[in-house]
């Protein structure tokens, strides 16, 4: 009686073990099965774009290793915060991520009181690539390099306008940030979208527009744009004959738009750690690498960390920016 009385609480012991262990496996192996349905891509930007072509190529090479569809939902307006704000506000799951661009850290400074936090409301789960801005001009305008470009602003000042596809987009901000760096002064001249800002330079109303290179391709193509620049670290697989920034006088300078996903910021570390790591896998693929370079880009591997440097980053830079030029979003 004693030994059966003394072996009891082990016996027990052991029935609750099981027990516990019963309970605990479906969450783990629902947390090994992720992702087990249909995976949201938010998409701050309409259909057709580069980011979106990026979206969907990138959502194409996941779909293909996770074994579950990565839904494409583009969700433009405000500068892309209708879509950043239904990110923040979706379940932190796995199941809702965003595609977001430079925005993400302008627009707390752009929009006032700021719409969001990034570093706080938002987790980074990887970048993807980024896209260089270019300084074009009319195919008649008198300057072709930045340096003629530089000089002729020195004899004009505040006399050459610049079109760009409206206040705050990164490709105005780039020239704000370029002007500094050359130390000239360019008529900013915003339009609502890049569509009308490239008619009006080819048709002569201005003889310069800042867009990225995917929007310029057709109009350079056709004879009717010149590319002065690139204003990023490499040259564009676009346009491979254009010199960078730094080519052209001005080594370190960078002003291009980056892409990277994004997720609610208490989305679980398991599954921010395995979508990263599949993202970094998509990076090589030969399709990935092929849609980045037929809008211009590269791809840009790394660690969640780096993106979050960047996105800390780019967001005291764009402040500083901000508050010294008076920029206020359209």
């Amino acid at each position: 009686m004693h030994q059966t009385d003394a072996q009891g609480p082990f016996v027990s012991r052991r029935v609750a073990l099981a027990a516990g262990a019963a309970l605990l496996a479906p969450t783990l192996a629902g947390a090994q099965s992720y992702p087990a349905k249909p995976v949201r891509v938010l998409v701050g930007y309409s259909t057709g774009g580069a980011v979106d072509a990026v979206a969907r190529s990138v959502g194409l090479a996941l779909a293909s290793s996770l074994g579950q569809p990565f839904v494409i939902d583009n969700r433009p307006g405000a500068g892309t915060n209708i879509a950043v704000k239904a990110t923040i506000d979706a379940p932190a799951d796995g199941y809702t991520l965003m595609v977001a661009a430079n925005a993400l850290a302008a627009n707390m400074a752009l929009y006032q009181p700021a719409p969001f936090d990034a570093e706080r409301d938002l987790v980074p789960v990887s970048l993807i690539g980024r896209v260089p801005v270019v300084i074009a001009a009319n195919a008649n305008a008198p300057f072709d390099t930045i340096q003629a470009l530089i000089a002729a602003a020195k004899a004009r000042p505040d006399g050459l306008s610049f079109a760009s596809p409206g206040n705050g987009s990164t490709p105005h901000m780039a020239v704000e940030f370029f002007e500094r760096a050359a130390g000239i002064r360019l008529q900013h001249v915003p339009y609502r979208g890049g569509a009308q800002a490239l008619t009006d330079v080819i048709g002569g109303q201005l003889p310069l527009v800042a867009i990225n290179a995917l929007e310029a391709q057709p109009h350079v193509k056709s004879g009717k744009l010149k590319v002065l620049a690139a204003l990023s670290p490499n040259r564009s697989a676009v346009f491979p004959d254009v010199p960078t920034i730094a080519e052209s006088g001005f080594p370190g300078f960078e002003a291009s738009v980056w892409y990277g996903i994004v997720a609610p910021a208490a989305t679980p570390k398991p599954i921010v750690t395995q979508l990263h790591a599949e993202v970094q896998k998509a990076l090589q693929t030969p399709a990935v690498r092929e849609r980045m370079a037929q809008v211009g880009g590269e791809v840009l591997p790394g660690s969640s960390e780096q993106f979050a440097q960047l996105i800390h980053s780019e967001r005291v830079r764009y402040e500083k920016l901000v508050r010294e030029a008076g920029i206020k979003p359209d």
